[in-house]
């Protein structure tokens, strides 16, 4: 794919009865998500922790957009109950889901657990994310041009997991950890186009990035230097988030992207620009590594998915 010179949000296709889950939905790049897909008639669900906020970001968007399609769902990504909580009543409740976007993280506070004991960075951008997937990959397989939309960063070529010491317990970075988490991601999303491939899978795993977006992922958890760099200093180069959404929502919409493909913006050293495809980490796509964090998973999330078989 080239670059998509001056794409926007407004060249998304209609997505009229189109079902999206976008995760971290009430703030950031996860509201413009929002905001952007429910312009183009689809219905969405808001996968926040906070549903007071969601509301308020409901609210937001229908006074903009009377009539828009949006629902609210607690999901609390660093407690796997809450994810499963989230998936058994999104079954219950909907027949369908054409879209699944892994938007929400958390990045560089100081060293937190879940509440099943990991690292919080690990758990939120990582594990959460990976358990959601295998428990609606099933739904998704029934939807409409259905996709994995997983965010990672620019920091997943940077990052590294540490196997030996996964929940920083005898040495924490926050930045370290944030972008073991993002190289995570970006291990997962890779595996799970593999899985999905090789089991004749109608769903596409895509991957994307927004470059660097201002948004209060920068401030609400980091803490110290970090903080004052990403939330202060920086934030004159940053896009708005309405920019940095792109990318994701070219993964979640556009017709020609495929899977195991990612997307990030043009610009110089990916900062900021149109969507283009741009490369994973060669380490990231590693399918000995990929099989190792995915095997790890399972274990600690107790999800196996159910690929369809051959």
């Amino acid at each position: 794919m080239k670059s998509q010179q001056g794409w926007t949000a407004e060249q998304i296709p209609d997505q009229t009865k189109r079902v999206f889950v976008v995760t971290g939905a009430n703030s950031g790049l996860g509201l413009a998500t929002t905001r952007a897909l429910a312009h183009k008639g689809a219905q969405v669900i808001l996968a926040v922790r906070d549903e007071a906020k969601g509301h308020r970001a409901v609210a937001e968007i229908t006074a903009e957009q009377p009539g828009a399609h949006l629902e609210v769902r607690q999901l609390d990504l660093a407690n796997l109950d809450s994810v499963r909580a989230f998936a058994d009543r999104l079954r219950s409740e909907s027949a369908r889901l054409d879209v699944l976007v892994n938007n929400a993280g958390v990045m560089a506070p100081p060293r937190t657990v879940s509440a099943q004991g990991h690292e919080l960075q690990f758990a939120v951008n990582h594990l959460g994310h990976f358990a959601l997937t295998g428990l609606l990959l099933d739904l998704l397989a029934d939807g409409n041009d259905p996709r994995v939309v997983t965010m990672s960063s620019t920091n997943h070529r940077q990052g590294r997991l540490f196997f030996d010491d996964l929940s920083g317990e005898r040495k924490y970075s926050p930045m370290g950890f944030y972008n073991q988490s993002k190289f995570a991601n970006a291990v997962f999303g890779w595996e799970l186009h593999r899985r999905l491939t090789a089991a004749g899978s109608p769903v596409r795993s895509v991957l994307a990035h927004p470059g660097y977006t201002s948004t209060n992922l920068q401030t609400s958890a980091p803490v110290g230097l970090v903080k004052l760099l990403f939330g202060r200093i920086l934030t004159p180069l940053a896009q708005s988030p309405d920019r940095g959404a792109l990318p994701q929502l070219y993964a979640a919409t556009a017709p020609d992207v495929e899977g195991g493909q990612f997307i990030g913006p043009d610009g110089t050293a990916e900062l900021r620009g149109a969507p283009k495809r741009v490369q994973i980490a060669p380490a990231a796509a590693d399918a000995e590594t990929g099989h190792r964090l995915w095997e790890l998973s399972e274990r600690l999330t107790a999800v196996r998915f159910a690929f369809p078989a051959t």
